[in-house]
């Protein structure tokens, strides 16, 4: 024994960093989520008494799975509904189970099974998301709907929907074959980017930085489990994006745009690594989405000052963006570059044309205000200001907008 377990935030500490380990192990062996949940709860609740006791085990991902596959048996000897398979059950859960050294107990593929098991298309977006939260991710039902600001109820449901979908359309805890591959990691990405996204923009006005941190430590293991480039990429933006973090709010928690933003603030370190990505990710020429946003927010991490923000070189990656990922919420972002070296009665004509196709994507209406606002088109300025207002949820962006609409009322 190392160390006695009367730390609660070691010992919690040690549960979310083996969780995932762990339920991926055990759901691939049983092809149960639910009965190795349970397992691993009976599990937990042992570790609570003994390492109280007895102190924290020299291996305690091993004494976890280990007694979590007793719990598991014991399970299966008790239930009646388990008979047919009761035998292959227990045949499986015994195999072995006392001569393995724990490296083996965290076998990369499975952990991998598992989160292209969470990200299976049949699922729903949302379904997707809570489950790779809670599964590889270990956070409670009741962290993660806090975290999504709704009922602990509501998503205890979309819980139970994706566990049951995952068990009654016979989804398999398999990494797809190479045809598929491509096109099930880009779901996988998009459910990690969807997690960091939420806590990095607070869209309900709460700023949840916990949802970045939980979705970068996610796309880390994808990385060691599945290096490829736009893994690379996607850790890169979010390292990038979030080394901003203690820049973008005022103490208060109102709003700082990037132009305002102090960067001696930012995260050097994190910057470093994101920037180290990257390079790396573009060298093997297979670009991707996540690589060329992330190449962006590069460009901004080694500008001394937003003045010196290489514009130029940003518009040719947008330009990139837009060869492989044809968009109108990229060809909006592409012309807030180009204002940034001209802002002329052309560019504005250039925005008016995007307008039908985002009548309802609120930064068109901010943006669209301010080129009105820098082109002296104060009146016209006003009334964008106040229809993005009406259309943004985060109460802190409110704020900056208003303060913004506010000074153009007394000019």
């Amino acid at each position: 024994m190392i160390k006695q377990a009367s730390n609660e935030s070691v010992f919690n500490e040690i549960i979310k960093n083996h969780w995932g380990h762990i339920i991926a192990l055990l759901s691939n062996l049983l092809n149960d989520i639910e009965l190795a949940e349970d397992a691993m709860g009976d599990a937990i609740e042992s570790a609570l008494k003994h390492w109280h006791k007895n102190g924290i085990p020299e291996k305690p991902k091993a004494w976890l799975f280990k007694t979590a596959k007793h719990k598991a048996l014991d399970k299966i000897r008790r239930n009646k509904n388990f008979e047919i398979k009761k035998i292959t059950y227990i045949q499986l859960l015994e195999t072995n189970s006392s001569t393995k050294k724990e490296d083996e107990y965290s076998i990369p593929d499975e952990r991998l099974r598992l989160i292209f098991t969470c990200c299976h298309p049949a699922l729903k977006q949302d379904i997707s998301v809570a489950l790779t939260l809670q599964l590889l991710g270990g956070l409670t039902t009741t962290e993660i709907a806090n975290a999504y600001l709704v009922k602990k109820e509501t998503m205890a449901q979309r819980l139970v929907r994706g566990k049951r979908k995952i068990k009654l359309a016979g989804i398999p805890y398999i990494i797809p074959e190479q045809s598929q591959f491509k096109q099930r990691l880009i779901t996988v990405l998009k459910v990690l980017y969807l997690i960091f996204n939420e806590g990095y923009t607070a869209s309900s006005g709460n700023h949840r930085f916990e949802l970045c941190d939980e979705a970068i430590r996610l796309t880390e293991i994808l990385l060691k489990l599945c290096p490829q480039p736009e893994v690379q990429g996607l850790l890169a933006l979010m390292l990038l994006n979030d080394s901003r973090r203690n820049s973008r709010f005022t103490q208060s928690g109102g709003f700082i745009s990037l132009e305002l933003q102090d960067r001696s603030l930012w995260i050097s370190k994190q910057m470093r690594v994101g920037q180290q990505l990257v390079q790396s990710a573009l060298k093997q020429k297979r670009i991707g989405f996540y690589q060329l946003q992330a190449a962006i927010s590069a460009v901004h991490s080694e500008a001394k000052d937003y003045g010196s923000t290489n514009w130029q070189e940003i518009i040719l990656i947008y330009d990139a963006l837009l060869k492989i990922t044809p968009s109108n919420v990229i060809k909006l972002n592409r012309l807030v570059a180009v204002s940034q070296i001209r802002l002329d009665d052309s560019l504005l004509s250039e925005l008016n044309k995007l307008e039908s196709e985002l009548i309802n994507y609120q930064p068109f209406y901010a943006v669209k205000a301010d080129f009105l606002s820098q082109l002296g088109k104060i009146k016209a300025a006003i009334k964008f200001y106040k229809l993005s207002i009406k259309m943004v949820n985060n109460v802190y962006v409110k704020d900056f907008l208003e303060a913004k609409l506010s000074s153009l009322s007394e000019v």
